[in-house]
C-alpha cells in the first residue's frame, strides 16, 4: 500500500511534469493563433493555458494536503486536493466564457457587415496542431494511469480537462481545413464548439468532486459487512458508514458480540477488526468500531447483517 507521503510526492511530481508540457502546448497554439488570425486556434491555446494554470493550483493544494493531522484537522488535509479539482472546474468555466465571447463577437460582426477576420492557414498551422495533439494524447494516458494508481481526484480531474483539449484540437484541425477551402465561418463556429467542450469538461470535474464534498459513501456497506462477518467473534454489524477522498477513507460501524464477553475481550475483537479491515480495503486509513451486545434490541436495528451475511430490514 502506498504511504500518504509517497502518494502526495508522486502526485506533485506528475503535476510538475504535466505543467511544463501544458505551458509548451498552450504557448505554441496561442502564439500561432495570434500570428495566423485563427480564433479557433487561439481559443484552443487559451484552453490549454487553463490546463497549466490548473496544474499550478493543484500543486499549491497538494502542499496543503500533505500536512499531517492536527488538532483543527483530525481527519487530515486531504480534501485540499478536491478543492483544487473544484478550482480547476471554475477555471474551465472562465476559459469557456473567454472562448465563447470571441467567437460570438466574430459571428456578430459577420451578421452586421458580412465580413470575418482573415485567417491565414499554412503548413505551420497543421504542424503546430498535430504536434500538440500528440502531446495531449500522451498527457491524458499518463495522468489517467497515475491518477488511478495513486487514487488521485486532482490527477483524474486534470486528465478530463486535457481530454477535452484533444477533442477541441481535432475540431480546430477540421476548421483549418475548411477555412483553407474557403469556408471562413468554420473558424468562429468551431470556437463555439471549443467553449462547449470546455464546459462539458468542467461539469465532469464538478461531478467528481461532489462525491467528496457531499460525503458520499466510498465503500459498499454490504461488501464491508461480508468482510466484517469473516472476523472471529463478530456476530453482526450495522451502521456501516464511509467517507473521504477515495485515496483516504474513514469508516465507522457498530458490531454485535457475545454479551457475556468482558469489556477487555470485546475491545480486543474491535481492535483486531480495525486492523483487518484496513488491510482489506485500499485507502481505508481509519476505522472506528462501536461494540454492542448481541441481543434482541440490537438485532432489531435497521441495516443489520448477521452471520449469514444477509442484511435484515427494520421491523
Amino acid at each position: 500500500m502506498v504511504s500518504t507521503e509517497a502518494r502526495t510526492g508522486g502526485i506533485s511530481r506528475v503535476l510538475w511534469q504535466i505543467l511544463w508540457l501544458n505551458v509548451a502546448v498552450s504557448g505554441a497554439k496561442a502564439a500561432w493563433g495570434l500570428v495566423s488570425g485563427s480564433t479557433a486556434m487561439f481559443a484552443d491555446g487559451i484552453h490549454s493555458l487553463a490546463d497549466a494554470s490548473g496544474n499550478v493550483v493543484a500543486l499549491v493544494a497538494m502542499r496543503f494536503a500533505s500536512k499531517p493531522l492536527d488538532e483543527d484537522h483530525p481527519y487530515g488535509h486531504q480534501k485540499y486536493e478536491s478543492f483544487a479539482s473544484a478550482v480547476i472546474g471554475v477555471m474551465l468555466c472562465l476559459a469557456a466564457w473567454r472562448v465563447a465571447s470571441g467567437s460570438i463577437s466574430s459571428l456578430t460582426a459577420y451578421a452586421a457587415n458580412g465580413t470575418l477576420p482573415k485567417v491565414e492557414v499554412t503548413i505551420t498551422s497543421f504542424v503546430v496542431m498535430l504536434s500538440t495533439l500528440a502531446i495531449n494524447i500522451f498527457v491524458v494516458w499518463f495522468e489517467n494511469r497515475l491518477g488511478r494508481q495513486l487514487d488521485s481526484d486532482v490527477l483524474l480531474s486534470d486528465a478530463k480537462h486535457t481530454l477535452s483539449d484533444i477533442w477541441v484540437t481535432l475540431g480546430v484541425l477540421v476548421s483549418l481545413v475548411l477555412v483553407r477551402e474557403g469556408v471562413a465561418l468554420a473558424d468562429p463556429i468551431v470556437g463555439l464548439f471549443v467553449a462547449f467542450a470546455i464546459v462539458w469538461a468542467a461539469v465532469e470535474v464538478f461531478r467528481g468532486v461532489t462525491v467528496t464534498f457531499s460525503d458520499a459513501a466510498r465503500l459498499d456497506p454490504h461488501e464491508v459487512s461480508s468482510k466484517v462477518l469473516e472476523f472471529p467473534g463478530v456476530r453482526g454489524s450495522h451502521n456501516i458508514r464511509t467517507r473521504g477522498t477515495g485515496a483516504v477513507v474513514h469508516m465507522d460501524m457498530s458490531i454485535l458480540v457475545d454479551p457475556e464477553l468482558s469489556v477487555a475481550e470485546a475491545h480486543v475483537i474491535a481492535q483486531g477488526l480495525e486492523r483487518f479491515l484496513c488491510g482489506q480495503f485500499p485507502g481505508l486509513k481509519d476505522v472506528v468500531v462501536h461494540v454492542e451486545p448481541d441481543n434482541d434490541d440490537q438485532r432489531a436495528h435497521p441495516f443489520l447483517a448477521d452471520e449469514t451475511g444477509a442484511p435484515a430490514t427494520s421491523p
